[in-house]
């Protein structure tokens, strides 16, 4: 049974890898809108109407962003009437954000039995685009590519389940929980570079995610990997209901954080966590 166990494991690895060499990993289409919006967001010759117009091509979408931009974790004591009101108050980048958290999600992928899962590691990564967005503002990097980036790291996590799926129900292959995520945790990176790639994430997006493993501070993207890393952490911490106060220390090294600026960036953990709420809702 072990030998047969063994083989099937190999089998499921050799038919994962060749599926991402071959450039077989089913990749969800990237919802056009969330490409605009984020286009949108980073285009200084944009303004309210057209992010607005935007958003309200999606009823839906529209009534979702109207939703979150009212709750007491983006305007409290405010009442926004309107999407022009609501972006004039947040700002197209906030705005951008909600609506982008909105369509991209765990539903983008089909992994029939791992829902709850690709659920959680959608939590994870909304709250390390919140987090990623918070350390990027107190270390003068690009923060919009900061969010965008900790949104979107992992998103070869649920592509690779999806995957793993698929080529055992082609080849009749039991699928082992723990084999599963010993190759979803050998794979999901390569696969996240793979996919933002293929969505034609703005270069720097990708870059910063092609060297999460190798931050530094030689370039931009290294930076921001640190950053990215950092808020990895801190997600991860407060999803756990841990303090995050043991943040890697390559990355602090190189965005140059002082213990006063942890404090500092720990005291934001209640309004990120309300966030969270409303944008996992």
């Amino acid at each position: 049974m072990q030998k047969d166990s063994q083989h099937s494991e190999t089998e499921l690895e050799n038919l994962l890898k060749q599926s991402i060499v071959e450039g077989f990993v089913e990749v969800p289409i990237l919802p056009e809108i969330a490409n605009k919006a984020f286009m949108l967001a980073n285009d200084k010759e944009s303004d309210a109407s057209q992010m607005a117009q935007l958003i309200q091509s999606d009823p839906s979408l529209a009534g979702h962003v109207m939703r979150i931009a009212n709750s007491a974790a983006y305007t409290p004591m405010a009442n926004l009437t309107s999407l022009q009101q609501a972006i004039a108050r947040l700002g197209m980048t906030t705005i951008s954000e909600i609506a982008i958290s909105a369509v991209l999600n765990a539903k983008l992928f089909n992994t029939p039995g791992y829902e709850n899962y690709a659920e959680a590691i959608w939590r994870q990564a909304l709250a390390t685009s919140l987090w990623a967005k918070e350390i990027a503002s107190h270390c003068n990097v690009n923060v919009e590519v900061a969010f965008l980036a900790g949104l979107i790291h992992s998103i070869g996590r649920p592509a690779v389940l999806q995957t793993l799926i698929d080529v055992a129900a082609q080849r009749t292959l039991l699928l082992d929980d723990e084999i599963v995520h010993q190759l979803e945790e050998k794979y999901w990176l390569s696969v996240s570079q793979m996919i933002v790639i293929r969505w034609r994430m703005p270069a720097l997006v990708i870059e910063t995610i092609q060297h999460l493993e190798t931050p530094s501070t030689d370039k931009e993207a290294g930076q921001l990997a640190a950053v990215v890393n950092m808020a990895r952490y801190a997600a991860e911490a407060m999803l756990n209901d841990e303090l995050a106060d043991n943040f890697p220390l390559a990355s602090i090294a190189i965005v140059e954080f002082e213990s006063a600026d942890t404090q500092k960036l720990l005291t934001k953990k209640e309004q990120i966590s309300e966030r969270l709420k409303q944008l996992a809702a």
